[in-house]
């Protein structure tokens, strides 16, 4: 009785596809991360200097709250 074998993978396919769908994933990853950025640069340059004293920050703080990796 002859029998087949069908569960090998074909050695090196697997990790191509996973190279290229991790560079792909990471692109779409730092996208997001910038646009989030960018949207909450945004919203506290809206802010007057009294709002942005009374959750703590002052202008020059902007830019370092908005890159930080910080969850808020």
């Amino acid at each position: 009785m002859a029998t087949f074998d069908t569960s090998r993978t074909t050695y090196g396919s697997a990790t191509v596809a996973s190279r290229f769908f991790s560079t792909i994933s990471a692109a779409i990853a730092s996208m997001i991360a910038w646009n989030d950025a960018r949207v909450t640069r945004n919203a506290l340059a809206g802010l007057t200097d009294r709002e942005l004293e009374d959750i703590g920050l002052s202008r020059s703080d902007i830019d370092a709250v908005a890159e930080s990796n910080i969850i808020r």
